[in-house]
């Protein structure tokens, strides 16, 4: 008898809960075309998790990520968490560091029937190093990579090793090389930071060599941000340590349409998890106006990363479809539907898509 796919579902804080139950349904509706039955776990992280358990993500949460297949995880409100010591810990950075998902995979790309900023169709992936960088929280074996060792002094310190830039520069070549351009653009500022900015170069060029048929061109960070605002289109996967990816990435997205269409998969060698690229946008939570979008898409990316293609396929396909009238939908969109109204919609699609 195959194994179910077994899945951790983290609703987090905010509209968390109202996108992962969402999510969830829309992945129920596409069971005809999974390889497996879904099995799904829910578990407190964020203020939930605070309260209950004097932690935003316990140990107990962590332990139970690296037992399952893949994580959904909901936005958290991690600026509003009290101090580290105090049990605030941002659950993402948490995930990201104890489960080695040393990249962050986020696709942006335009749909037919909305109107996108960048005023062209484009589509584009941001391969983004997860792991270190200037991410303070996740970039040294113990404490903190920013400090201040006088009151009026702030320090970071940004790290790069060979063996993050490498896996980083592997998985943005494998990835363009299984697209119709073929093309990456490894984005740096060696000319000011020529050490760990010529480490990350040197170990993107020595994994272009083991791709051949992969168009490569390196590009400072200033003008990849000038570029893709100007013509977007002249990308197709860009790998970027941690920060730059960060923001090129959600530059990339609004170009698109917007953060709420972007979806966004972290992964390392073992474990793989689902986030939606927004925040938790605790204003309108309970209101059923969230749009679900982003968590959708970055579950059937996840989805996909666990062999499920034709669940993948049609979710993705669905998602277009009930993106090109306004009809179907939600507000933000300059559409029609609340939350609940739109999953309905999408699992109608996804039911009939799958018969």
């Amino acid at each position: 008898m195959t194994e179910p796919l077994r899945l951790l579902c983290l609703e987090g804080d905010g509209i968390g809960p109202e996108i992962v139950n969402a999510t969830l349904a829309v992945v129920q509706a596409a069971g005809r075309v999974l390889n497996r039955k879904i099995q799904t776990e829910k578990m407190d992280i964020g203020f939930a998790a605070l309260k209950a358990k004097g932690s935003t993500i316990p140990q107990s949460v962590i332990e139970a990520a690296e037992s399952v297949d893949g994580v959904i995880l909901g936005p958290v409100s991690h600026n509003e968490y009290p101090p580290v010591e105090q049990g605030g810990r941002n659950p993402s950075g948490v995930l990201r560091k104890e489960l080695e998902l040393f990249a962050n995979h986020r696709p942006a790309k335009t749909w037919v029937g909305l109107d996108a900023p960048s005023r062209k169709s484009f589509d584009l992936i941001v391969m983004r190093e997860n792991l270190e960088g200037f991410y303070a929280d996740r970039n040294m074996f113990a404490g903190c990579g920013e400090f201040m060792p006088e009151p009026d002094v702030a320090l970071a310190v940004r790290k790069v090793t060979r063996k993050a830039s490498l896996d980083i520069a592997r998985a943005g070549f494998e990835l363009a090389a299984s697209r119709p351009a073929k093309h990456v653009t490894v984005v740096h500022k060696a000319n000011v930071m020529r050490m760990t900015d010529g480490l990350f170069l040197e170990c993107t060029r020595s994994v272009a060599k083991e791709f051949p048929s992969v168009a490569y061109k390196e590009m400072l960070v200033d003008a990849a941000a000038a570029h893709l605002v100007r013509d977007p289109t002249r990308f197709d996967v860009l790998i970027a340590t941690n920060m730059f990816g960060d923001i090129l990435s959600d530059l990339a997205s609004e170009l698109a349409g917007g953060l709420g269409l972007a979806g966004s998969l972290n992964f390392g060698a073992l474990h793989a998890v689902a986030q939606a690229q927004h925040g938790s946008a605790p204003d309108i939570a309970g209101r059923d106006v969230a749009n679900p979008v982003s968590l959708v898409l970055s579950v059937e990316m996840l989805l996909r990363h666990l062999g499920e293609t034709n669940a993948a396929d049609l979710i993705r396909a669905s998602v277009g479809v009930a993106l090109e009238s306004p009809e179907t939908r939600t507000r933000d969109l300059q559409g029609t539907l609340g939350t609940s109204a739109f999953t309905e919609v999408l699992c109608k699609l996804v039911e009939e898509g799958a018969r």
